[in-house]
This record gives structure tokens, C-alpha cells and sequence, in this order.
């Protein structure tokens, strides 16, 4: 009896957490217990953009810019939360949901209020809270249904799961109106008018009645009320300084570009009408080309590709397209230029010269893969969660007849996808085979060590 009511406590805290919208890190997270992946979109723009335009807004929530980031999910709903950690995540469906820089910085600004009061950690602590509390109903409701009183039982446990989520549910509403609030000083601070924040949440507001989940009061929900959060920052935001300003035009511009070209990828067919070839814009350009790329149509992608680089034949992100489409289209000796351009234009952007040693590989030719070792070896040394750029890397030293460098490439790989088992194995065989007293061996040791960890943890969950 004890085993069974421990067991529906763990599965109603799982129900909580789910409407509350937990999420890992999705550099370590594989499958949920429901078999869900969370799938983060890598783009060399997107990201430098992120950066620059969440950078004043992190240091005025006291954090370190090179501590934080930005990370974007491929995901339609119009949502964006944190994780453990300093991670904001960031749904392609809000970001083709805002109109423009200004919005999408409100909801930085909010996330990072989530960030800096280190909600994801007190909200777990909510939720113990909570299973203390059904717990306790769940025992009283069992000892009246034992003492014969069935449906007195019943209501106890039921009174017991309702008492519950409605406190957690409180407790998560409280958070989120504190990095409301959080999020306006940080506006402030960084002289960006809150009037995007107020704008995306009047699209929000705008949601809720079209879906009919429109509420007199926020006592079922985690978040306040849509209405309720514009009332309660208006005023504030109306007698800050940054009130009159508009979105920075050049943040704007870079906005737009970023916003066409996730149109484009992950809905290719809306972003060809949205973005007719009657507008010759930047962003329709980058629409159209990542549109007819996604959707088999290579010439066309790069004629595409050719407008944009008539405009500005030096730019490293149109360079890069042009040389991912070539690549992709099953062209790799000709991807090769654009692409070296790109890396060295670019400052040797890890995610760039990554495709360029993926091309350099792609020819199958020999003579090409020294520049490509060195490249990737480049790559992963400024950015090392990038999973492709070990995979090619890994296949280079296979190549060389390395295999325990191929292993610990392997190793590597798996561990930024979140799959340990795996990571633990290749690890173990990399250690076999490389000097005891090399940091290549010591790196192989930590994956070992946190695959482990991370083993026993799934194991423990699942009893």
C-alpha cells in the first residue's frame, strides 16, 4: 500500500511539472518519459544577433554576458522559458510572432528576470512543497477509505491533488509577475523603450480570447492573466525615459533578416506567399532561398543567394548560405570557396567553418583533409557543443587510422546529444588507446565520469 500511494505522489509531481513546463538543457536532454526530443536550431546569425541585443539587459540583471545564453528551439508554439542553469529558450513560433526587435527583447528581458531570482531552482523547491502536501492527503484519504469511509477517502485525496497545484500554481504566478517586473528595470536600465514587452503581451491577450481560454481571474493558470500583466506595467514603463524611442534601427534590420530566413526553414511553403518574388527586399531574399532550399528547388535557392550577395558580396551570412546550398545540393568543391570566404570574413565563426570542413570532407578527396582537420579542430576549440563539428572531425581521424581520437570525437558527440550510454562506451575505448598522461585522455575520463552520473540518475528515476 505504501509503494502504491509513493508511486501516485511521483505521478501527479510529474503532472505538475509538466503544466509547469520544465524542460532540460537541450544540449544534454534526449527523450522524455513521453518520448519527446527538443530540437535547438544552430544559425551563426541568429546567434550573434541574440548576443548583441541580450547583452545590455544581462548585465543589468547583474549576470555575465559570457555566462548566459540565448538559444533557440524548434518549436511553433509562441513560448520561452529557462531551464536550470543560464539558459533562455527561445520557440521559433515566438520569434515569428514578434514584430519586431523591441518585443522579442521584452521577452529577453522577462526570461532573464526568471534567470537572475533563480526561479527554476525555487520552483522546484514549490514543488516539494507540494508533494509534502499530497502526500499527507494522500495517507488521510487511505486511512478513512481502511476505516470503511470510501467516498469521505476519495474527497480527502482529491481536496489533497486540488490544495496542491492550486499553491504551486500561486507560487508560480508570483514568479512570473516578479520577472515581469524584473524585466522592466532591466529595460530601463538598458534604455530600451518596455513598450515591446507591452505590445507582445497584448498579442498574448489577443491568443487568449481567440482560443477561448480567456479567465475572469488567473487562479487555474500559471502566468497572470495577459490583462493583468499590461495593467500592472503600463504606468511604469510610460514613465521611463526609453518610453518615446523606437526599436534600434540596425538591431531592427538584423531582426528581420533573421526572423525571414526561420520562415523560410521551417515553413517554407508560408514564407514563399508571405514573401512573394514580387519583393525584392533583404529578408524576402533570405526567405525565398532558405524556402526553395528546404523545399528541393537549388537553382532557384541560389539565385536566391546570388541577389542577396549583389547587394553585399563580402556579407559572411550570405556567403555562408550560398555555400550551404551547394553543399546540400551535393556540390562540396564548389561550396568550398564561399565558404572559406565566409570563415575568414566572419572571423572564424565556429558554426561557419564547421560547414566548411564538412564540404572539405564531402569531396572525398585526400588533399583536402589536413585544411579540414584543422579547421574543424579550430571550430571546436571556440565553440564545443556543436555535435556535427565532432561527428566530422571524428570521421577525419577514422580517416587517419586515429581510432581513439575517432573515439573520443564519438564520445563527444554523444554526450552533447544527450545520449550517455553511448558517450560512456566511446569514452571507455578512447582511454584504451591514448596516453594515460594527455589532456585528450583526461577529457575522455570527465565524459566517462559525468555518463556515469547521468546513467545512475536515469536508473534511480525509473524505480
Amino acid at each position: 500500500m505504501i509503494f502504491k500511494l509513493s508511486r501516485w505522489a511521483r505521478m501527479l509531481m510529474l503532472a505538475l511539472a509538466l503544466t509547469l513546463g520544465f524542460a532540460p538543457p537541450a544540449a544534454a536532454q534526449d527523450e522524455d518519459e513521453d518520448g519527446a526530443r527538443t530540437t535547438v536550431l544552430r544559425d551563426s546569425e541568429a546567434e550573434l544577433l541574440f548576443r548583441d541585443i541580450s547583452r545590455p539587459l544581462i548585465r543589468a540583471a547583474g549576470l555575465n554576458p559570457a555566462s548566459v545564453d540565448v538559444v533557440l528551439v524548434n518549436d511553433p508554439e509562441i513560448n520561452a522559458f529557462v531551464s536550470s542553469g543560464q539558459r533562455v529558450y527561445i520557440h521559433s513560433g515566438l520569434i515569428l510572432a514578434t514584430k519586431d526587435v523591441n518585443e522579442l527583447q521584452g521577452v529577453i528581458a522577462h526570461e532573464l528576470g526568471h534567470v537572475a531570482g533563480g526561479h527554476s531552482i525555487r520552483l522546484q523547491g514549490g514543488m516539494s512543497q507540494a508533494s509534502g502536501l499530497t502526500i499527507a492527503t494522500l495517507l488521510l484519504g487511505a486511512l478513512a477509505m481502511a476505516a470503511g469511509a470510501g467516498e469521505a477517502g476519495t474527497a480527502i485525496m482529491m481536496a489533497g491533488q486540488r490544495a496542491a497545484m492550486g499553491n504551486l500554481l500561486a507560487f508560480s504566478r508570483t514568479q512570473e509577475s516578479t520577472a515581469d517586473q524584473a524585466g522592466a528595470k532591466y529595460l530601463a536600465a538598458s534604455g530600451i523603450s518596455g513598450k515591446g514587452m507591452l505590445d507582445f503581451f497584448g498579442k498574448l491577450q489577443n491568443q487568449e480570447y481567440r482560443l477561448a481560454v480567456y479567465a475572469k481571474d488567473s487562479y487555474d493558470r500559471t502566468h497572470p492573466l495577459s490583462n493583468e500583466r499590461i495593467a500592472a506595467l503600463t504606468e511604469t514603463f510610460k514613465n521611463d525615459a526609453a518610453w518615446g524611442r523606437g526599436p534600434d534601427a540596425t538591431l531592427d534590420a538584423r531582426f528581420h533578416r533573421v526572423r525571414a530566413k526561420l520562415q523560410g526553414f521551417v515553413n517554407p511553403k508560408q514564407a514563399t506567399v508571405k514573401y512573394p518574388e514580387s519583393d525584392q527586399s533583404v529578408p524576402a531574399h533570405y526567405a525565398r532561398a532558405y524556402a526553395y532550399h528546404v523545399g528541393g528547388y537549388p537553382e532557384k535557392a541560389l539565385s536566391e543567394a546570388d541577389a542577396l550577395l549583389a547587394r553585399d558580396p563580402a556579407d559572411p551570412f550570405f556567403l555562408e548560405l550560398k555555400g550551404q546550398i551547394l553543399l546540400e545540393s551535393g556540390r562540396p568543391t564548389e561550396a568550398i570557396a564561399p565558404l572559406r570566404q565566409a570563415t575568414d570574413v566572419s572571423g572564424d565563426s565556429p558554426l561557419i567553418a564547421s560547414m566548411l570542413g564538412h564540404a572539405l570532407i564531402a569531396t572525398d578527396e585526400a588533399r583536402y583533409f589536413p585544411e579540414a582537420k584543422q579547421v574543424l579542430k579550430a571550430a571546436v576549440g571556440r565553440d564545443n557543443e556543436n555535435p556535427f563539428a565532432w561527428y566530422q572531425l571524428g570521421i577525419i581521424y577514422d580517416r587517419e587510422g586515429d581510432r581513439p581520437r575517432a573515439a573520443l570525437a564519438t564520445a563527444e558527440r554523444n554526450n552533447l546529444e544527450g545520449k550517455p550510454k553511448l558517450a560512456l562506451r566511446y569514452a571507455e575505448t578512447a582511454m584504451k588507446g591514448i596516453s594515460a598522461s594527455s589532456p585528450d585522455y583526461l577529457r575522455a575520463q570527465d565524459i566517462a565520469m559525468v555518463s556515469r552520473a547521468e546513467l545512475k540518475k536515469k536508473d534511480k528515476n525509473k524505480r
